[in-house]
């Protein structure tokens, strides 16, 4: 019969999908009139290799990881840590250049994970299927002897099935059957949430390759293992990891339509791209009528200093002014 996935359109995802249509219309309307796209899928990218790899304990800050893009060293770091972030690149790269592939293949598979594991495996062989059982917490994935027929089933309802479910849905059913499967004995997570985006790429739903969900996974990690770990208890019900995944894209695109009007802002010859809790402080601005000094770097987590460096930029580019005295001044958006 080979794999079928088990899932209900609810009505929550139905207004997420239905919002998602909206959101990406808005943004690939804007984007393809604007002169800068290649920074925003650099900019992508790099959220992306730093997500990703983050949420398997990588210490790179999004910074480190935009350096790296840059070819610049960064003193302090582990190899290993550093090889992650590259191997992440490349597997993207990989992805992108085969974003027209009309089937994959196990051939692809075992390459994407070999460009994505090279040198950083802790067990098994980068680019082969697992040969040892494993667990994931309390989790245990099949059997290893079991994996190379599952993976078969896997690609025959990508190939075949998956064209005739909203790329919303069908990339996260994906994520999620790989996750199960846990081919590899390392680097599945980054691995599985590479298929997803690949499926994006493949079905045309990010023809630009400027978004990226991982950050929303990222942004609260506790939740996306409760996800993973919600379809497992529900015998593999996807419908909540669904819902799930379909407000990460909706967040996703949001973000990203976000950026477009201030990611990038040209002051002279300089380019401003936003760090997450530069973008953070502009929402934050929006809705009030000022912000003090303190209340910025309480909302943001931040020391005074800290604070004070991420606002300095924003500052430079016009995105948002002090006003008022020494002592009871506040920052605003700028008009």
């Amino acid at each position: 019969m080979g794999y079928q996935p088990v899932f209900t359109i609810t009505p929550r995802l139905l207004a997420l999908t239905e919002a998602i249509a909206a959101l990406r219309e808005r943004v690939l309307a804007a984007s393809v009139r604007v002169a800068w796209i290649p920074q925003l899928q650099r900019d992508a990218r790099v959220r992306m290799a730093h997500s990703s790899t983050a949420i398997e304990g990588n210490p790179l800050t999004l910074t480190e990881v935009r350096a790296i893009e840059e070819g610049l060293e960064i003193p302090g770091q582990s190899s290993r840590a550093r090889r992650e972030v590259l191997n992440y690149f490349a597997g993207l790269r990989f992805i992108e250049k085969n974003a027209g592939l009309k089937r994959i293949t196990h051939e692809h598979i075992l390459k994407l994970h070999a460009i994505i594991a090279e040198s950083v495996m802790e067990q098994g062989r980068a680019g082969q299927y697992r040969t040892i059982a494993v667990r994931v917490g309390r989790f245990v994935p099949p059997p290893a002897n079991e994996v190379s027929g599952l993976m078969r089933e896997f690609l025959e309802w990508w190939n075949t099935r998956a064209g005739g479910q909203s790329p919303v849905i069908s990339s996260a059913v994906l994520h999620y059957r790989f996750e199960e499967i846990h081919p590899f004995a390392d680097g599945n997570g980054r691995t599985g949430r590479t298929i997803a985006l690949w499926e994006l790429y493949r079905r045309g739903f990010d023809s630009h390759h400027i978004f990226s969900v991982d950050e929303f996974y990222w942004s609260d990690r506790p939740r996306y293992y409760a996800a993973l770990d919600g379809v497992r208890r529900a015998g593999g019900d996807l419908t909540a990891g669904l819902e799930y995944a379909a407000e990460g894209i909706e967040k996703t695109l949001d973000d990203v339509w976000r950026r477009i009007q201030t990611i990038v802002v040209q002051t002279g010859e300089k380019t401003i791209v936003l760090q997450p809790k530069q973008e953070k402080l502009l929402r934050l601005l929006e809705n009030k009528k000022g912000l003090t000094p303190r209340e910025i770097w309480e909302a943001l987590g931040m020391t005074r200093q800290g604070a004070a460096k991420l606002i300095k930029p924003l500052m430079e580019a016009g995105l948002m002014r002090r006003v008022g005295g020494k002592k009871t001044g506040r920052y605003i958006r700028s008009a």
